[in-house]
């Protein structure tokens, strides 16, 4: 068997960077930038009022109360018709530029109108009070991302904030994905003898979804050898990368096996790792010299979960320009109930359900039946323990978790 961290390697050694491409920012949501990001632009772009309320200038209302002449409003997206003198105000809103004389705002909570087209101000006013000074968020010149940065939402915002509509970026990896097997029934017909519903296919669908990629589903292909070669070979051409559920275990005729160890050049791995202990990795003629990545998943799908989580998810990250973080987090937590196992030479990963104790620690038990094709016990777990090679670990003990959500 081979050892986790060195079949990891393997693959991530054979998953090259993808080329980089001009991304529109309302594409970046979860992409690493290729280059550093540097504002021509001050944020915001002039001084402007930071609540609702009357510009004036502050030694006028060192003392109050005060009354004042108010002598204009301006709005936000306007400008102040006249400049502030003493003695006066003018009536501003939350982001409208500071008229020219003033020098502070009072908010209008603390103001109370009078006769005569005049206010009165019930609060002091400092220099610069209630006042948002150009650049106070960004100034031109500043780098205000650097390559390698994850863009999340508010990141998105700040590029349109400084007038940045693209940004260099790792294409999305394309990665076909596809489930054979004559068994699997997809159309909610009833099942025949030896019949089972596809679920795997559907399930990695969404997983490469949420690990950033676009996904080019190519359904259930029949056991016909000549068929899947057909549908891999076109794969290759059109995409960076191919997933398949099955067909990976020592000894296996089927024919995902039978077809990649002619077209590809495929090693097939056994993981020492439960679940999840057969898996596939190789490459395929993509055309122009391209290698396109190829990942043989389990049939069984906890262990195509757990596969993908250990090995496609990390490579097709890197495969995207992601330098760090290539797996999910691992983070120490308390076992609530044991965790009973028996020394074979693997790590077990087992489904469990954290959440925080009064301690303020993360406490974690399984969250039910371990088999590998028992994946309802999957779907409520958000995390997996790593309990290494033993007779396994008692409630209390420390235990590593890799978090899934």
């Amino acid at each position: 068997m081979i050892p986790l961290d060195e079949a990891r390697t393997l693959v991530l050694s054979r998953c090259e960077p993808l080329p980089v491409e001009d991304a529109d920012i309302r594409d970046m949501a979860g992409r690493p930038l290729a280059a550093d990001v540097v504002s021509v632009e001050d944020v915001p772009p002039f001084d402007n009022s930071a609540v609702d309320g009357f510009a004036v200038q502050s030694a006028d209302v060192a003392a109050p109360p005060v009354e004042l002449d108010v002598v204009a409003t301006v709005a936000a997206g306007a400008t102040s018709p006249v400049a502030v003198a003493r003695g006066q105000a003018v009536r501003i809103m939350t982001g409208a530029p500071i008229p020219a004389g003033a020098d502070a705002v009072v908010m209008v909570e603390d103001s109370q109108p009078v006769a005569g087209g005049r206010v009165r101000l019930t609060a002091p006013a400092q220099p610069g009070g209630a006042i948002r000074e150009a650049g106070s968020d960004v100034r031109a010149g500043d780098t205000v991302f650097r390559a390698g940065t994850v863009v999340g939402a508010a990141a998105i915002g700040v590029l349109a904030s400084i007038n940045v509509r693209s940004v260099p970026a790792r294409r999305r990896a394309r990665v076909a994905v596809l489930a054979t097997g004559d068994e699997l029934v997809v159309d909610g017909s009833p099942l025949a003898p030896g019949q089972i519903r596809e679920s795997n296919l559907t399930m990695l669908r969404q997983l490469l979804a949420d690990a950033g990629c676009a996904v080019e589903d190519l359904g259930v292909v029949r056991d016909d050898e000549a068929l899947l070669e057909d549908v891999l070979r076109g794969a290759a051409r059109r995409c960076d990368a191919i997933v398949t559920s099955g067909g990976v275990s020592m000894g296996d005729f089927d024919v995902v096996k039978a077809v990649l160890s002619r077209i590809a050049d495929m090693q097939w791995m056994q993981v020492a790792i439960k679940p999840a202990k057969p898996f596939a990795f190789g490459t395929l003629d993509g055309g122009s010299g391209r290698r396109v990545p190829v990942f043989g998943l389990p049939g069984n799908p906890v262990s195509s979960v757990v596969s993908f989580e250990m090995f496609a998810r990390p490579a097709l990250r890197r495969m995207m320009g992601h330098e760090r973080d290539l797996l999910r987090p691992v983070v120490r937590a308390v076992l609530d109930a044991p965790v009973r196992r028996k020394p074979d030479g693997k790590l077990h990963l087992v489904r469990v359900h954290g959440s925080f104790g009064p301690d303020g620690r993360l406490h974690v038990r399984d969250t039910g039946p371990q088999g590998s094709h028992q994946l309802a016990s999957t779907a409520v777990a958000n995390g997996l323990a790593l309990v290494p090679d033993g007779a396994g670990l008692a409630a209390g003990d420390d235990v590593e978790v890799l978090l899934l959500d």
